[in-house]
């Protein structure tokens, strides 16, 4: 049984297997099929925090009741860092209701709010149990559950949020604006609050343009002193915090323009909860001639003991093994002509089907160079986890491959400019490949570039690497990108 998934390719079902979620491949589930997976999940995290009397009854409740997509956010940083200026902007953005102090002691009716308040007014510290409690009782409401939310400021400290989260409030995202203590006393300074939409303000930063905004903004009764104190109490504090939440964390510089600020938050809250399931490495490399390709290959498969597969390399191995695809093969190979893409696949799949292929993983380049072949591996249940596309302005490409040369001696590789040849007898005798002539190299990267268009709708969820740069910075990037968990919206049928 197969689901469709994009483009209207076939998807396995999902089955359990070995106690975790599969699908009929071995793989984790479709990214189609994740939301109720994810929904499950959430709901059996509800079960063990709340221990109902009547299971069966909760979640029927709870299905009922509950928007597992909605948001659930927590902006974080020190005073004056900008923190409500966000949660304003991402609430309109996400439709989601914005929880703060302000709110919980000014607008709300809530059963706690006339303690609470009894605190503040006699200038006390309100204790961390009443804040988690109002928040609790505050995010019980059906906009909440419905809508979703975002607290301002909360959890103050690691007290806060273990309370929080014995309650079962956890975030899936936690925002945390930072800047240098000095910026942050200096823009406090400027500050200015609109009592009727709670917008900030700066006189020097940004000033409404409005003219009945600007005669209503007051400025905030927190002197530099007071500021400093609080400044002291977020430092000693956040460590605490930042112990419980570093999985869901995203930390942004807030000394930078507004509009930047907001669309880094933005970006980040709206990926989904990333998987940290164990999968075993599918990676495909894709890009122009002479964009790196083999030694990224070659490096990974090093370092990660996966199998570094090159599909042109794999047919000449073909060839000279004398197989019987082998002996197909051949003529073309010989000839210079394309091998027809059923006896590529035969060879290929053959491959990574082998034991230390489905064992160790592999990297593979040089396959597929088109959508049609793409859709064969892809019928073919041969799906990379990983992909990569790299990027390489047309004369970068000219330099590298013109410029190389070979040893026929000694099979050595050299490049005229940036590895020359150590001695005048090695230089005489280096040969170009007629594949590195400058009209060939054109023709090449001409035909990739009319098909990778199609190929990077096809793999919609691609890396992309600038290869324009040292190796060991772009292999860098790409060890980060297959090391790290990928998004659940990102697992396909082979992570």
């Amino acid at each position: 049984m197969v689901a469709k998934g994009g483009h209207g390719r076939p998807r396995p079902v999902v089955a359990a297997v070995g106690g975790r979620l599969r699908g009929a491949t071995g793989a984790l589930p479709a990214p189609a099929e994740l939301p109720a997976v994810l929904k499950i999940l959430n709901m059996l995290e509800e079960l063990l925090i709340h221990k109902p009397e009547d299971p069966i009854q909760f979640m029927i409740e709870h299905l009922k009741q509950h928007n597992d997509d909605a948001p659930r956010i927590c902006i974080l940083g020190p005073p004056a860092s900008g923190k409500t200026t966000m949660a304003i902007r991402l609430c309109k953005h996400l439709d989601a209701i914005r929880i703060s102090q302000e709110t919980l002691l000014s607008k709300e009716t809530l059963a706690l709010t006339k303690e609470a308040k009894a605190y503040k007014e006699r200038k006390q510290k309100i204790p961390n149990a009443l804040w988690a409690n109002l928040i609790r009782e505050r995010l019980s409401n059906v906009d909440c559950i419905k809508q979703g939310w975002i607290l301002e400021g909360f959890p103050e400290n690691q007290e806060q949020a273990r309370l929080l989260q014995s309650s079962g409030i956890i975030p899936r995202h936690v925002v945390v604006l930072y800047a240098a203590d000095t910026m942050l006393i200096e823009r406090n300074s400027g500050k200015r609050l609109d009592p009727l939409t709670e917008e900030v303000y700066h006189t020097t930063f940004d000033w409404p343009s409005d003219v009945q905004v600007q005669q209503r903004l007051v400025k905030p009764d927190l002197s530099e002193e007071e500021m400093s104190k609080q400044l002291l109490e977020y430092h000693r504090n956040f460590p605490g915090v930042f112990q419980i939440y570093q999985k869901i964390l995203r930390s942004i510089n807030a000394d930078q323009p507004c509009v930047d600020v907001i669309s880094q938050a933005l970006t980040y809250v709206q990926t989904q909860p990333r998987s940290a399931a164990p999968f075993t490495p599918h990676i495909l490399f894709c890009g122009p001639p002479g964009s790196g390709k083999s030694l990224q290959a070659a490096l990974i498969a090093q370092k990660y003991d996966v199998v570094n597969i090159c599909c042109g390399q794999l047919l000449k191995e073909a060839v000279a093994d004398k197989t019987k695809l082998g002996e197909l093969v051949k003529p073309y190979i010989d000839n210079g002509y394309p091998v027809p893409d059923n006896m590529v696949m035969k060879i290929l799949e053959r491959r990574l089907n082998a034991p230390d292929c489905m064992a160790k993983g592999w990297v593979l380049r040089g396959f597929p160079r088109d959508i049609e072949q793409a859709e064969r591996l892809q019928k073919a249940c041969i799906i990379p986890n990983r992909v990569f596309f790299f990027n390489l302005p047309y004369e970068s490409i000219i330099e590298r491959l013109s410029q190389r040369r070979i040893d026929p001696v000694t099979g050595e590789r050299y490049h005229t400019t940036l590895r020359p040849a150590p001695t005048p007898k090695i230089q005489a005798r280096l040969k170009q490949n007629p594949r590195d002539k400058e009209d060939n190299i054109k023709k090449r990267v001409d035909t990739y570039h009319r098909n990778v268009r199609d190929l990077q709708e096809f793999y919609e969820d691609a890396f992309y690497v600038n290869a324009d740069q040292d190796p060991y910075p772009i292999f860098e990037f790409i060890e980060s990108c297959i090391i790290k968990p990928l998004p659940c919206k990102k697992l396909n049928a082979s992570n």
